[in-house]
């Protein structure tokens, strides 16, 4: 079943609903929504895409994003959305990897899109709007309001997820269409959405929390979404007293909580906020139920598998936990040699289901080296259950970073520092922040008669990696602090740098 048909169903089924509010004055119903769909089905078409063909995008969130995507999954093809702040060095990997038949980008990058896929004779770099009548979106306006959704099979690839690795090499996890369904009819029971409900969606959507997780929850059960193209404190503040649901990363909580207009008042149409792509802290927690009178609910879930466990929506929201299990998923909590442990111990988390992904592109023996014998597949985060099976998580043994809900790994940055010629060893770590969760921070030890220019380090970095990938600051140290192992042990560095 390809996963369309779940909102094809709601399109034909209450066409009048409105599926996407963009600003005070612009509707779009569930009808006008599905019209342009297959609008785009039909461009993409036009240009040659067929059925199982990989399609990289890289654009701004917007509408025409959206009708993409959905326009992608509808015709069978393969979504690979990619971060905005990737630059060019990072990109020729996905190309590489993907070997995508387009390459979605915006009109200020269709040059240097244009010579990154020069290589690949199959592939060609498309505008989605704001260029001349050639970009995607203005031809989709001359295509037909009718096309046939693809019929897929559950295992076909639907979406590729992108995430780092500890190798500084990113893995493209396949999801398929039975991974998005069943997650998604999850999530709508376990959090009782109906087409009465109106999420406020200002994540991103190039990962799965704005991506999946709101989009689908929204669209499969034709309720209405408040569409904002980014988190903006006073536009959200506008928009929370018109929706029933809002769903964000713990950066949008804090930066609502400098807000003076946050209030139960401001509140009270809400039924619940969301929190997941990094975890939150019991202060923010506490002083949100203050100031607006709602308890957050914390969930988790990662690119491989969607959501995993959730706080319950009827029921016990416990702070400093991720919740239960969701329905039809399995998490068990082992040692090193995946035994499981005993209630309370800490060990590694391993989930199986019909959420989890299908495997890592073109990487073969990672994909059988994340997946136990029986099937269980490794997530690399520690936990502990308590006695009702909660979970908690307390540790990332892969070493992520996460800052503002954004995944970060120390060796693709560590790679880029230790081939600076002043730099002799390097080791990046995550420090609690206030506002971003963690803070990307750098050690450094530098070559004999060797200087540092730190701010100097940090711009040469934003050159090269994403701005969020760049660390907040670097510290010169006369060495690593290593263990009998020789391991850096950078919970020492965490702790040494967390008060600065």
């Amino acid at each position: 079943m390809n996963f369309y048909s779940l909102i094809e169903n709601v399109v034909q089924l209450k066409p009048a609903n409105i599926a996407i509010k963009i600003g005070k004055e612009r509707n779009i119903s569930y009808s006008q929504l599905g019209n342009q769909v297959s609008r785009y089905l039909n461009a993409l078409s036009a240009l040659g895409v067929r059925g199982g063909d990989r399609i990289v995008v890289q654009v701004e969130k917007s509408l025409p994003s959206l009708l993409l995507y959905l326009a992608c999954i509808k015709g069978g093809y393969i979504f690979v959305p990619l971060n905005t702040a990737y630059k060019a060095s990072e990109l020729t990997h996905f190309i590489a990897d993907a070997k995508p038949t387009l390459f979605i980008t915006t009109i200020e990058r269709l040059d240097e899109v244009s010579a990154l896929v020069a290589d690949i004779k199959t592939c060609s770099a498309v505008v989605l709007s704001g260029g001349d009548n050639q970009d995607l979106s203005s031809l989709s306006a001359r295509q037909s309001e009718f096309a046939p959704t693809r019929a897929s099979s559950p295992s076909e690839v639907a979406v590729i997820i992108y995430t780092s690795g500890t190798t500084g090499r990113s893995k493209g996890a396949m999801v398929t269409h039975d991974n998005l369904i069943s997650n998604v009819n999850a999530l709508n029971k376990l959090w009782d959405f109906s087409e009465n409900d109106v999420l406020l969606h200002a994540l991103p959507v190039f990962h799965v929390h704005g991506l999946f997780i709101a989009n689908h929850c929204a669209l499969t059960v034709g309720a209405k979404m408040l569409w904002l193209n980014r988190f903006n404190v006073e536009e959200v503040v506008e928009a929370i007293p018109k929706s029933t649901v809002m769903m964000g990363v713990p950066t949008f909580y804090t930066r609502l909580l400098s807000s003076a207009s946050l209030t139960k008042s401001l509140c009270r149409a809400i039924r619940l906020f969301i929190s997941g792509s990094a975890p939150l802290l019991s202060e923010t927690h506490e002083l949100f139920e203050q100031r607006t009178g709602h308890k957050i609910l914390e969930r988790y879930g990662m690119s491989e598998a969607g959501m995993i466990t959730s706080n319950p929506y009827h029921g016990v929201r416990k702070v400093g936990s991720v919740g239960r299990a969701l329905p039809g998923v399995s998490v068990r909590i082992v040692d090193d040699v995946d035994v499981s442990v005993s209630q309370g111990d800490t060990g590694h988390i391993q989930i199986k289901g019909p959420n989890v992904f299908k495997g890592y592109r073109n990487m073969p023996e990672k994909t059988k080296e994340e997946f136990t014998p029986d099937g269980w597949f490794r997530t690399g985060d520690l936990g502990v259950f308590d006695e009702e099976r909660y979970l908690t998580i307390v540790g990332r043994s892969k070493d992520l970073i996460i800052t503002g809900g954004y995944n970060v790994y120390p060796k693709e940055i560590e790679l880029i520092l230790d081939a600076e010629p002043s730099i002799f060893e390097s080791a990046v770590f995550g420090i609690k922040d206030s506002d971003f969760g963690e803070a990307v921070t750098a050690a450094i030890v530098l070559n004999a008669n060797s200087n540092a220019d730190t701010p100097l380090l940090i711009e040469n970095l934003k050159a090269q990696l994403a701005t969020y990938k760049v660390p907040k600051a670097i510290h010169v140290v006369n060495q690593l602090p290593r263990n009998a192992m020789g391991k850096v042990q950078k919970s020492l560095l965490r702790e040494a740098y967390s008060s600065d």
